[in-house]
């Protein structure tokens, strides 16, 4: 049976080109790379006539010059692009920057999320070639989606089961089984009618896990997700009766109770409260004691809530509440609490400027490691805050804020200080090795970042090659001039920088271009899948092609698994980072190298990475 990419590249490809010089171009660079099934229109009726006569699964892509006669690009792209079209064909735009008209290009613009790519000339084939390789691959897989969702409906006329099934799926969460945010609105709904109509009171209750990203951060995604089957087994035991529970966020979980007065509610929560403090979850590395906050909102008759999100609203206001005040509580809805919460952020500031003072904030450092040697290559700086008392607050507990608080840039001068202090300590044998610092999305547009910088570099003498800091793609649209004029500022003292989170829009490859990176992370949901989607696989194979072109080199992160390694490195990957190599830990490996050329080179299953 042909692969995937073979079925995506074997498509007919209709090039809808005036100029006969670049008509031929375009024809000698995909023939001399394997592309036979070219067909040419030299205006617009011509490709009229192809789009008639073609079968529209058979039409893989479609390369049309701007400057074509007798026919409406901008109406044609978007008919293309149309989810409700019979095309859906991917459309790569040639366009002349000297002679494109602003509202065209504006109007293109918009359809890029959906399949339209603007690319322009002369045409380099180095930069062509992979983006005619994408655009087919998501022609395939947008084909194949269609297929089966066709296959799906027409099972479900014939066999009333599967009907069934698929309501479960839409209304239930895949992991635990549970009902969904979509089946809890549902469920809501019915219940205001109910109290409003017969009187009948209800509760519903929010249950949030306390620092379950500690156990993502220390076990990996496997472990939190078993821990999440588990708790929801401990939480069904306590119940009886009626009631519905449902999964709305992560660890987030809401329990409907009809019929349920306030002193039941309670009596509930604190049921569950109980039941979770004391379950262990046991793990090959540790057995960990979770904890879990409620918050508790009351449907009564006559009271505020007139829609469903008003009272989830409640009810998570209550629930946070709990967790300020400690977590592992059972708490109940008070308006008067909403007043309250205000102060939260102007609670946690006196805490954050005490550990900037007292240096209660520390660094962890994850390893990168090279693919092709095992050799550390470099290591990412992760921020931490220890409390008083002892306790670790992991960056999404205070980053959110000090953004709203002002007090962001201060941390981030933080941590490059004490990045630099850090390299500047280490031995003559590790001066090879580079940090990469994390900074927030707001870190370019702080005036004071570069004079720290200078001055710091100036007097440890560490050079600025031994930074690398990484940027995401939301932060560098935010402001876009302002973030470019840093990198090349910060640059021309020698630091690098890597693009976090790529691949999640459809512009990233046009971002890798306007960017001066030296490294692209491929984002973890890409990185997560491969070993067992086929999709995935072609499409980080699709960016490290593009990246290479361009000189970027590619750091794969949240890799977990030794197949998983062992496929990155097949595709060209040049870097890994995850738990498989090491965890953020407040020391680097006591070695310069892990051995990992064994390990790629048998059976996976057969070895253990030891460091």
């Amino acid at each position: 049976m042909p692969s995937p990419a073979a079925l995506a590249f074997n498509k007919r490809i209709l090039i809808a080109e005036a100029n006969e010089h670049h008509a031929r171009q375009i024809h000698q660079i995909l023939s001399q790379h394997g592309f036979s099934r070219l067909e040419s229109a030299g205006d617009g009726k011509a490709l009229t006539k192809l789009l008639q006569q073609a079968e529209p699964c058979d039409i893989g892509l479609l390369i049309l010059s701007l400057e074509l006669e007798d026919c409406d690009i901008v109406a044609l792209c978007r008919s293309l692009a149309d989810e409700e079209s019979e095309y859906r064909i991917p459309v790569i735009v040639l366009f002349d920057p000297k002679r494109i008209e602003a509202p065209h290009i504006k109007d293109l613009t918009a359809l890029q999320g959906a399949g339209v790519i603007l690319v322009e000339k002369p045409i380099r084939a180095q930069e062509f070639l992979p983006l005619v390789q994408l655009s087919l691959i998501l022609k395939h897989e947008r084909d194949r989606t269609l297929a089966q969702q066709e296959k799906i409906l027409t099972e479900l006329a014939e066999h009333k089961i599967l009907e069934a099934r698929l309501k479960y799926l839409i209304l239930h969460d895949e992991l635990t089984g549970v009902g969904n945010r979509r089946q809890l609105e549902q469920t809501l709904q019915l219940a205001l009618h109910r109290c409003q109509a017969y009187k009948q009171p209800a509760a519903l209750l929010y249950l949030d896990i306390d620092r379950f990203n500690v156990i993502n951060d220390l076990e990996g995604h496997d472990s939190g997700d078993r821990l999440l089957v588990e708790l929801v087994n401990v939480i069904r035991q306590q119940l009886t009766g009626k009631y519905e529970l449902a999964r709305i966020g992560a660890d987030e979980f809401c329990l409907y109770l009809p019929n349920c007065d306030r002193s039941q509610a309670l009596a509930t929560g604190e049921k569950i409260r109980r039941a979770v403090e004391s379950f262990r979850f046991l793990t090959s590395n540790d057995c960990y004691h979770i904890s879990i906050s409620v918050g508790i909102a009351l449907l009564e008759p006559g009271g505020p809530a007139k829609h469903p999100n008003e009272l989830l609203a409640q009810a998570h206001q209550a629930c946070y509440i709990a967790k300020t005040r400690g977590r592992n509580l059972v708490n109940l809805y008070d308006p008067e609490d909403m007043t309250a919460t205000h102060f939260h952020d102007v609670q946690w500031v006196p805490l954050i400027r005490e550990a900037l003072r007292n240096d209660r904030f520390f660094l962890v450092f994850q390893p990168v490691i090279r693919l092709s040697d095992g050799l550390v290559s470099h290591y990412e700086v992760l921020l931490r805050l220890r409390r008083e008392d002892g306790e670790i607050l992991t960056p999404d507990r205070f980053i959110p804020v000090a953004e709203r608080m002002g007090l962001i840039h201060a941390i981030d001068l933080w941590v490059v200080e004490h990045a630099i202090d850090f390299l500047a300590g280490l031995p003559n044998t590790q001066s090879h090795l580079a940090l990469t610092v994390n900074l927030s999305g707001h870190a370019f547009q702080n005036r004071q970042l570069l004079p720290l910088l200078e001055e710091k570099l100036k007097a440890t003498w560490v050079p600025a090659k031994r930074l690398i800091f990484e940027i995401t793609e939301t932060a560098t649209i935010t402001n876009f001039e302002r973030t470019r004029e840093m990198i090349a500022k910060l640059g021309a003292l020698g630091c690098r920088f890597a693009l976090d989170d790529f691949g999640t829009g459809f512009n990233s490859f046009e971002h890798l271009k306007n960017i001066p990176v030296h490294y692209i992370k491929i984002d973890g949901q890409f990185v997560l899948n491969p070993p067992h989607d086929p999709t995935d696989r072609m499409l980080v194979e699709a960016m490290v092609k593009i990246a290479h072109n361009l000189g970027k080199q590619v750091i794969a992160e949240f890799v977990e698994t030794p197949e998983m390694l062992q496929l990155l490195h097949r595709l060209g990957v040049d870097y890994a980072q995850g738990f498989l190599m090491g965890k953020p830990e407040p020391q680097l490996l006591p070695g310069s190298s892990i051995p990992l050329q064994p390990f790629l080179d048998s059976n996976p299953r057969q070895h253990q990475l030891n460091h």
